[in-house]
């Protein structure tokens, strides 16, 4: 049994409170267990100079933790970690929109983390496609773009590891301080594969263990990227 009752396969309790930031042209908190993060997305009537002219857009990301998102006081700096983390955010969130259909705009997307209890990077990718779904929603409604075809299938990321030798999806602080394997999964609708980083502990896993947490992370986020285009698409 997991500690909180739930099943190997099963998420914790989801929930997405859209339009959490008053003046974002896009932001959704999203609840995870109690991993609590705030995506907003912020849109810029211009592109770095590298873009200038070429008629794409551009997508990015920032991340950090609350001083008190954990146990104990943390600085507001990202650090080295916080750091690595948006750069996956970004790289994340690029494969889901259309940067020629965005034009010359830079989404900017910002994942604070209010509530840390494991898979805080995870979370922060699948609230950051609701942020840009609202944020380019916003920017049609206002006649700036014509229509939402910048926005790809959704894409969401779920952690998965093994813990006690059973694979097991989702894992909350307690878990993943104590895994075998921890692994983040970044995952398309459709199944494609964007990122993933996975990591023993003192140990080595086999393939068929890797191929066995790759499907469960797929179950997971077949469960996320419904929730996501419910709340985008309606």
């Amino acid at each position: 049994m997991r500690p909180d009752g739930r099943r190997a396969d099963q998420l914790r309790n989801l929930e997405i409170i859209p339009g959490f930031q008053k003046h974002a042209e896009g932001s959704a908190l999203v609840k995870l267990g109690d991993t609590w993060v705030c995506c907003s997305a912020s849109v810029e009537e211009s592109v770095p100079s590298f873009l200038a002219g070429k008629g794409k857009g551009w997508v990015t990301a920032e991340y950090a933790m609350l001083p008190r998102s954990t146990h104990t006081r943390s600085k507001r700096d990202p650090g080295g970690r916080g750091k690595e983390i948006q750069r996956l955010i970004g790289r994340a969130l690029r494969a889901a929109v259309d940067l020629r259909g965005l034009g010359e705009r830079t989404l900017t997307i910002d994942c604070d983390v209010l509530n840390a209890d494991g898979g805080t990077r995870v979370t922060s990718i699948t609230g950051a496609w609701i942020a840009i779904g609202l944020a380019l929603r916003h920017l049609v409604g206002k006649g700036v773009l014509a229509d939402m075809s910048a926005l790809k299938p959704p894409v969401a990321a779920v952690s998965v590891g093994i813990v006690d030798g059973e694979v097991v999806l989702d894992l909350p602080y307690v878990e993943d301080s104590r895994a075998d394997v921890d692994m983040n999964v970044v995952m398309t609708e459709d199944g494609g594969l964007i990122e993933v980083q996975g990591t023993a502990e003192g140990a080595t896993y086999s393939r068929a263990q890797l191929t066995a947490m790759l499907d469960l992370a797929a179950v997971g986020i077949a469960q996320l990227t419904a929730a996501q285009r419910a709340l985008v698409f309606g």
